[in-house]
């Protein structure tokens, strides 16, 4: 029988974990190694050390790089999550037929390819012409702004593209996650409090705190993987005075572009401990809040 069973996990995770050591792990390790050879592949160039880890202290491209792609994650997260937790306490409230159907409308974006997604955005951003201008800027009264041009507004396009793709799939993260809780916890804080804000502030967001984890982490890792949008709206620089430069792009123009694959690596690999810092910073909060609350409740 235990052989039976060890068989069956074999068979169940053995495919996962061999995906993750070809795609994930082997890779891992071959930049970890082409970052302390020259800029070229490894086998061809000298062993340098890390000189070009040292290098990355006097870019400047690089630090605007890691600067820009952190304003357009937070801007993200203050902009995707609470119109999220709007969007799904709205749907609590409708038909189910019609639930579904707006359901479906919201996750259309998040399931249309990037490189789809951003070409449309570029029908919508592109100058003057552009559907955003002529919609809404000129109607009320506005001057046409250059979104993809003008270096103060670049990364709110940017913002607006992450928004328009995955607000939707993030909703129906949460109003699953709503339509989870137990409905006596509800009536039970009817004995003390009618009041919607008590409902929302004392029993929804503590219970939706699993969803909500799971939902920034997957945005900050989203806005840092971040870069067929940014690629096809800004041809695959960092636009006017590299005000749209993303982490990602700057990685491919060094890589590619410019042929320093020890750079490239480099920077990846010296982003990657500080990226792991935060969201593991966030899933230790995140299990405090848990232990708090379930104390509370207890």
């Amino acid at each position: 029988m235990k052989q039976l069973r060890y068989r069956s996990l074999i068979g169940l995770l053995g495919p996962f974990f061999l995906c993750f050591v070809l795609f994930w792990l082997v890779p891992l390790i071959g930049g970890v190694r082409l970052s302390f050879y020259a800029n070229t592949l490894v086998g061809e160039g000298s062993f340098v050390g890390f000189d070009h880890y040292r290098a990355l202290l006097d870019d400047a491209r690089y630090f605007k790089a890691i600067r820009n792609t952190s304003i357009y994650a937070l801007g993200s997260l203050l902009c995707i999550l609470p119109l999220s937790l709007v969007l799904a306490h709205a749907l609590q409230s409708l038909a189910s037929r019609w639930r579904s159907v707006i359901q479906f409308v919201l996750l259309v974006p998040g399931l249309t390819p990037p490189a789809v997604l951003a070409l449309l955005f570029l029908l919508v951003f592109h100058g003057r012409a552009g559907l955003l201008n002529q919609w809404f800027v000129m109607p009320l009264g506005g001057q046409p702004i250059n979104w993809l041009k003008d270096p103060d507004v670049i990364l709110a396009a940017l913002v607006l593209q992450c928004i328009w793709r995955w607000l939707g799939f993030i909703t129906f993260f949460v109003h699953s996650g709503m339509q989870a809780i137990p409905s006596m916890y509800y009536e039970a804080l009817q004995i003390e409090s009618r009041h919607a804000w008590h409902r929302f502030w004392w029993v929804t967001l503590p219970g939706l705190r699993h969803v909500l984890l799971f939902c920034l982490i997957y945005l900050i890792v989203d806005a840092f993987a971040l870069f067929s949008g940014a690629y096809v709206l800004l041809g695959g620089s960092g636009g006017t005075a590299d005000a749209g430069l993303m982490l990602v792009s700057y990685l491919y123009q060094s890589a590619l572009t410019f042929g320093r694959f020890g750079s490239a690596a480099a920077m990846g690999i010296a982003i990657a401990p500080c990226l792991l810092g935060i969201l593991g910073l966030m899933a230790w909060f995140g299990r405090k809040y848990s232990q708090q609350t379930g104390g509370s409740k207890a």
